[in-house]
């Protein structure tokens, strides 16, 4: 079960469409010679604000842990601890995971890049304003 305060990579804009190119196409983001590289990196600029080969040359704090490394169903282990679920729809690491993993630490820790904006869950309106107008209107019948 997914924790719902967990932010979903998935659900940024374009993620959705390239983790579907990949689904048909493999190729696409093969870890080891992705056809869809140059697409990729724009997806991760236009949410980062960094370029892959910009994520790969930043210089990182002595106390990295290397979540970018792990295998991906740790990968994603890892992020969902950091707040962020970067699974699909069936819970598996996403294709694209190897890929964004590292410009996501590196934005979510704060060390290069940004983050995209992300407003709050609307605060469920509570009805005690409600039924204290109800108590007030059965006090005045009496």
């Amino acid at each position: 079960m997914v924790n719902s305060s967990l932010r979903t990579l998935r659900d940024l804009p374009g993620v959705d469409d390239l983790e579907l190119k990949s689904l048909m196409k493999p190729r696409f983001a093969d870890p080891d010679v992705p056809e869809g590289r140059d697409e990729i990196d724009a997806l991760s600029i236009a949410i980062f604000g960094l370029a892959l080969d910009e994520a790969e040359s930043t210089v990182r704090p002595a106390d990295w842990d290397g979540i970018e490394t792990l295998a991906p169903a740790d990968m994603a282990e890892a992020f969902e601890a950091e707040g962020w679920d970067v699974t699909d729809k069936r819970r598996k690491p996403l294709r694209l995971l190897p890929h964004l993993a590292l410009p996501l630490a590196l934005a979510m820790r704060g060390v290069a890049g940004e983050l995209p904006f992300h407003a709050e869950p609307a605060q469920e309106k509570s009805d005690w304003g409600s039924s204290l107008a109800a108590d007030a209107k059965r006090f005045t019948k009496r």
